[in-house]
């Protein structure tokens, strides 16, 4: 499985936004430029520009044109997740050898197949549960953190691998 560039790259810019957005605690806050991103993220700007075109399509961001123009989050950073930011720049995040398709071994399912579609649905959850603001918070404690994502469920189905479970 591989997250590749694409989705890395349009999670930093739009995290970037955001905190801009909120070191300012302005809602006139100045747009945020793909040239200022760019240079702050060591992003090649043609690439943010491919991408921040796919983000305004899915209304994730808006744009402003003209002097002073820029880009802006186009809804409160507590509705934005790291999945839809992903989803918008069609990154696909597919631990299956078949994409999917059920034909990983001679137009059949292998194995493993559940396995590793069942890793897919707990990490595009995981990611649905985690928003910009989760991440800014994070970026602003200064602090390595782990974010846990507010719909992750922490209650485990299959406890025989729990310490619990092992016997003295």
């Amino acid at each position: 499985m591989k997250l590749t560039t694409k989705g890395r790259f349009a999670v930093t810019a739009m995290l970037d936004i955001a905190m801009h957005e909120s070191s300012t605690r302005d809602t006139n806050a100045k747009p945020v430029t793909l040239a200022g991103i760019s240079e702050r993220q060591s992003i090649s700007l043609s690439y943010l520009e491919q991408l921040f075109s796919r983000l305004r399509r899915q209304g994730l961001v808006s744009s402003v044109r003209g002097p002073g123009g820029g880009y802006k989050l186009a809804k409160d950073i507590s509705n934005i997740s790291v999945a839809e930011i992903i989803n918008a720049v069609d990154e696909q995040i597919d631990a299956t050898q078949c994409g999917g398709h059920e034909n990983c071994r001679d137009e059949g399912r292998c194995m493993t197949h559940d396995l590793w579609a069942t890793l897919n649905s707990k990490i595009l959850d995981y990611l649905a549960g985690i928003s910009l603001a989760d991440m800014v918070a994070a970026q602003n404690s200064g602090q390595k953190i782990a974010i846990m994502p507010r719909t992750c469920n922490t209650e485990k189905t299959n406890h025989a691998h729990s310490p619990e479970s092992v016997s003295a």
